[in-house]
């Protein structure tokens, strides 16, 4: 919680702790349900890097599937918990969402902790949890109403802004993937303008379309 609440301060900060409750607070839009036990025993095989198996079921799967994981990383992207860590059956890097594993399995079995992995780095050029291979110069006109919210907040370590003339504002990202932006970008829903990428621009109108044929009357 100290951490949320220092994460865009540039200086020290002292707080009474006391007293910090009554002054304070958080809420989160669509937390993610916790289940402490999961939370407990994957903390445990990161901290004691410790490999583990357990049942996950992705966003396309019909049914879980064991998997078999070297634990690396747990981090809280956007109000939802992710592991990161080595799949040993796809003998690749993979991320999971905790809600969706189950029935964890910690083993005796233990491993070196990738010297080389940096969770600031993995996620460099994602805009939220999807890291991406892809290198997408995104550019995003805003109107003036959308503008001053845009400059309020951070989104991104490689965002320019650029004022316009009209009061609007003009936001470039360097990201590795679209999937994110994409959402984000609709969430503004007629406030915003994708200039570039064209691929983004496009799936944006075939979307806008989609969903005005589900509301017309």
């Amino acid at each position: 919680a100290f951490a949320k609440l220092t994460a865009q301060l540039d200086g020290p900060v002292s707080v009474a702790l006391g007293a910090a409750r009554h002054v304070f607070s958080f809420k989160a839009a669509g937390p993610a349900r916790a289940d402490i036990e999961l939370f407990r025993q994957l903390s445990q095989a990161v901290l004691e890097t410790r490999e583990i198996a357990f049942d996950y079921r992705g966003l396309a799967d019909a049914k879980p599937a064991r998997r078999h994981i070297q634990p690396w990383h747990l981090c809280c992207v956007d109000n939802q918990w992710y592991l990161i860590g080595h799949d040993l059956d796809r003998a690749a890097k993979r991320t999971f969402a905790l809600p969706r594993i189950a029935a964890v399995e910690l083993t005796r079995r233990t491993f070196p902790r990738p010297a080389k992995f940096s969770i600031r780095e993995h996620l460099g050029g994602s805009f939220g949890i999807i890291a991406g291979t892809g290198d997408f110069h995104v550019r995003l006109r805003f109107d003036s109403w959308a503008a001053q919210l845009v400059r309020e907040r951070f989104w991104h370590d490689t965002q320019e802004l650029t004022d316009r003339r009209d009061g609007g504002l003009e936001l470039s990202l360097q990201l590795a993937d679209l999937a994110e932006v994409e959402r984000w970008a609709l969430s503004w829903g007629q406030h915003v303008e994708v200039l570039a990428p064209k691929e983004l621009r496009q799936r944006l109108a075939t979307v806008a379309q989609q969903v005005a044929a589900k509301h017309s009357t």
